[in-house]
């Protein structure tokens, strides 16, 4: 028997996944360093090398486990009009944010890719449909793992490629926090968005392998410098 080719991702699927990729999708990813700011404020990152094992770090010990899973049991959740599995996921996510600056970011995002979503299929009557479903199943507070797979579902990649671009996003605005915070040059900025897209294939693995009861948001350390930072003197980002 031959083996199974799994077809290329269509050309306007993949301009779709960089366009939510890219950061100047207005839903002000920007504004948050996920605790990097707090994690420089008290010393753990200082320079390029310690700025790039926190991000590789937080790669494949949070995203990994935490919301890049969401996001791959979402996708074909929405695609399969699943709104009990959605609903399901959204809450993990409101539940496991563990300050309540992570929380504040996830549901600004999601509800400004929500609107996002309204105003881009304002003419698709179906995808209009389930951008109502995701505000009406999640009271109003989509998350941002949640709202992405919904984006993501309207095109025809597969949930692999869909995690490519969801950690490619993530990956440019943390760097660029990095850059901005601690502070870094633009050709140091490129040498760590660098170790980080060669480890993005392995936490897009792990992510797809997870089951529910396997799915993990415990990032002690993570959640208590993100717990600093909102009380924290000097600050450039929201988180």
């Amino acid at each position: 028997m031959g083996t199974i080719t799994e077809l290329p991702t269509p050309a306007h699927s993949l301009l779709q996944l960089m366009w939510l990729a890219s950061p100047a999708l207005p839903i002000g990813g920007f504004s948050y360093s996920e605790g990097l700011e707090a994690a420089i404020d008290h010393a753990c990152v200082s320079d390029e090398a310690s700025a790039a094992q926190w991000l590789t770090d937080q790669l494949l010990l949070s995203q990994a486990r935490s919301d890049m899973p969401v996001v791959a049991q979402a996708v074909p959740a929405w695609r399969s009009h699943d709104a009990a599995r959605v609903q399901a996921l959204n809450q993990w996510v409101l539940s496991t944010r563990e300050s309540s600056e992570l929380r504040l970011q996830s549901e600004q995002m999601g509800q400004s890719l929500t609107s996002w979503l309204r105003n881009q299929h304002a003419h698709d009557a179906v995808a209009t449909q389930q951008v109502q479903v995701l505000a009406q199943l999640c009271d109003r507070t989509p998350t941002y793992p949640v709202a992405y797979a919904l984006a993501a579902s309207f095109t025809q990649a597969p949930v692999h490629d869909c995690l490519l671009s969801y950690a490619f996003g993530w990956a440019e605005n943390m760097v660029q926090a990095a850059i901005k915070a601690v502070p870094l040059g633009q050709s140091a900025g490129q040498r760590i968005l660098a170790r980080l897209v060669a480890d993005i294939p392995h936490a897009v693995a792990t992510a797809q392998a997870l089951p529910d009861d396997a799915r993990t948001a415990f990032s002690p350390m993570l959640a208590i410098l993100s717990a600093r930072h909102e009380s924290q003197y000097s600050r450039l980002f929201r988180s």
